[in-house]
């Protein structure tokens, strides 16, 4: 149940890097509610609204636009183009029609750029296109990036691209994003440096493509952030040589896009700062984004709000970028019932999140009727999630046939997990083939795991290199899992180290300590770790350098954890300090766990006591369990005391 709600399983889609269907025509509508002023060719009223932003400061009051009037009806042209603007801002296309046509009939290109909107606004965009060509034609930047737009909505893009170009030019910021887009469209190179143009002129979607660019042109990509799923990147001088494009202009562009209300711009500039640690100014993007109604930037603030321990905080937001439709969220929540044990709660937020597409929904419903042993269920799940790619899927489908004694079942599963990158997969796949006796294919399969950072693989890699005699193999593989804390490897490791070193000198009483070795550190991080044979080889390390009481320390740890030789030797130590009972109580847990020195060491003991009948017994013992050695000893003590018995 761990797995479920864990950012890595839930957010690892790459979602945040697709284009949403209506991204490109909002970059539009962003574009036009950013523009300068006699601005753009109208197509829609964001576009209109900043067309007529040139006439603002004229129109702050009545008297203002009674005072035009008077000049408009008086004959002065430059009076009908600011009246006919202000009408037409205000929704009056009547009243300013006449005042228009009357301003361009005067030679006023801004009047003639304003017709052309007010044309397209009735539905004649022919009409418009042929006022706009007369206003670019006298220079008007505003008008050849409307003339562009009217091209290229009828396919001509040549046309498109040259009244594009004239506008940019000219520093038109909507020309010069226009262009760009056509650009790119075709494949075309050099859209970046038009984007740069718009963006250093304030055009938000401008400044957030450009960043969105240098990101994928960058050369160097870290993994998908686990926290929100967006991609964050670290960019390499670009191939041209630009030094500027770095991650720190990245990070600016998407700044500026962001400071002028650029909720997905937002959410790239909360992931970069929160991978650099700054989470306060990232939680600040993430939830300006979120109130403009970005779901993503909502489901991000509430795994921000989650690791600051706010858990009905972060609920909150996911229950508002789950209802917006975003699967994350859904899963978030579904992770934070399951894991409060309200697993019908949990169910209805997976089955959300796959019916928003989220395939992690189909896979973490099956973790969940897993867990409530609901194999049936779990299997469906799982295979639907598979199906879709989604490779932790097919590799827990794989266990779960695997389980169910059907190994044929699992192998396809198991590879198809693997072949998609699934290390856990890769090293199922080395167990499935050892379990076969094919230890040449599981080899294969650990590497390729090991090679991949798994712990558990790189210590079968170790282990199998040290069965083929290739010790410096061997040691490389297991100093990787014993870094990454495989207790195992650790033990291993110091076993390879410790058969290089010469035999220690026996300790003399005064002597100075000689510092620990490398192999003797990888002893204790293994004992550390609860490894039961490195605790017993500590204590040895430390009785041999005379260290009497760390020794009993690590033996006892190792006896109570079930260790037969920490037993025994805990036990020597007590009998050496004469504490004969409890060094009793030990050797005959050793002997117990088939330990044949303790058995004799017992059979000593009765000896000594007189208890003849019990000291023949433990001899029977320790000749049962040897080694040759002691078995030949018991059966001479044995001997002695039968002799002892019938005399």
């Amino acid at each position: 149940m761990e797995c479920m709600g864990d950012r890595a399983t839930l957010l690892d889609t790459g979602r945040f890097e697709r284009q949403h269907a209506g991204e490109a025509a909002e970059a539009f509508d962003h574009a036009d509610a950013d523009a300068a002023p006699e601005a753009t060719g109208g197509w829609n009223a964001a576009a209109m609204d900043a067309a007529m932003d040139f006439a603002e400061a004229a129109a702050d009051t009545v008297e203002t636009e009674a005072r035009h009037r008077r000049a408009a009806d008086d004959g002065d042209a430059a009076s009908m183009s600011v009246l006919g603007a202000m009408l037409l801002r205000r929704g009056d296309l009547d009243g300013a029609e006449p005042y228009l046509r009357a301003a361009t009939a005067a030679g006023d290109r801004a009047a003639a750029n304003n017709l052309g909107v007010l044309l397209h606004q009735r539905g004649y965009p022919d009409e418009a296109a042929g006022w706009w060509r007369v206003a670019a034609v006298a220079g008007s930047a505003a008008a050849a990036h409307a003339l562009g737009r009217h091209h290229r909505e009828r396919g001509d893009e040549p046309a498109a691209e040259y009244w594009l170009r004239q506008s940019a030019e000219q520093g038109h910021a909507l020309g010069a994003y226009a262009l760009a887009d056509l650009m790119e469209h075709r494949g075309d190179t050099g859209y970046e440096s038009w984007l740069r143009v718009a963006a250093e002129q304030g055009h938000r979607e401008a400044a957030y493509r450009l960043a969105r660019a240098l990101e994928r042109r960058s050369p160097r990509r870290e993994p998908v952030d686990t926290l929100t799923g967006v991609a964050i990147t670290v960019d390499a001088p670009p191939p041209d040589g630009d030094g500027d494009d770095t991650a720190g202009s990245v990070e600016q562009w998407y700044r500026q896009a962001a400071a002028r209300g650029h909720r997905r711009a937002a959410l790239h500039l909360g992931a970069i700062l929160e991978k650099r640690g700054e989470v306060k100014e990232a939680g600040r993007w993430y939830l300006s984004a979120a109130r403009d109604g970005e779901p993503r930037a909502a489901c991000a603030l509430g795994f921000l709000l989650r690791d600051a321990g706010d858990e009905e905080s972060a609920a909150v937001w996911w229950l508002r970028a789950a209802q917006d439709g975003d699967g994350n969220a859904a899963n978030a929540l579904g992770a934070l019932h399951a894991a409060r044990g309200e697993y019908q709660t949990a169910e209805r937020w997976y089955r959300a999140a796959t019916d928003a597409g989220d395939v992690n929904g189909a896979y973490n419903l099956g973790l969940l009727f897993a867990a409530q042993g609901r194999t049936a269920q779990a299997e469906q799940w799982y295979r639907r999630a598979a199906y879709a790619g989604h490779r932790e899927a097919a590799n827990a489908l794989a266990i779960l046939l695997l389980q169910a004694g059907d190994p044929h079942g699992a192998e396809p599963w198991f590879s198809k997990a693997a072949e998609a990158g699934s290390v856990d997969a890769a090293f199922n796949l080395g167990i499935l083939y050892a379990g076969r006796d094919d230890d040449r294919t599981a080899l294969g399969w650990y590497e390729r795991a090991a090679a991949a950072g798994h712990t558990e693989a790189a210590l079968q890699v170790g282990m199998a290199r040290l069965r083929d005699g290739d010790e410096r193999e061997a040691e490389r593989h297991l100093r990787c899992a014993a870094g990454s804390g495989s207790a195992e490897a650790a033990f291993r490791l110091a076993t390879v180290l410790d058969a290089r070193q010469s035999p220690p000198e026996p300790h003399t009483l005064g002597q100075p300590q000689a510092p620990k070795t490398e192999c003797e550190e990888w002893y204790e991080r293994a004992a550390e770790q609860g490894h039961r044979r490195a605790q017993v080889r500590v204590g040895m390390l430390a009785a041999a350098r005379g260290d009497v009481a760390e020794a009993g320390r690590w033996y006892r740890e190792a006896a109570e954890a079930g260790s037969r030789n920490g037993a025994f030797n805990l036990g020597l130590l007590l009998a050496r300090d004469g504490n004969e009972r409890e060094a009793a109580l030990w050797w005959s847990r050793a002997a117990r766990a088939g330990h044949g020195r303790a058995a004799l060491r017992l059979a000593l003991l009765a000896a000594r006591r007189g208890e003849l009948a019990e000291g023949r017994r433990w001899c029977a013992r320790a000749v049962e369990l040897g080694p040759a050695e002691v078995a030949e000893r018991a059966a001479r003590l044995s001997e002695a005391l039968h002799q002892e018995l019938t005399a």
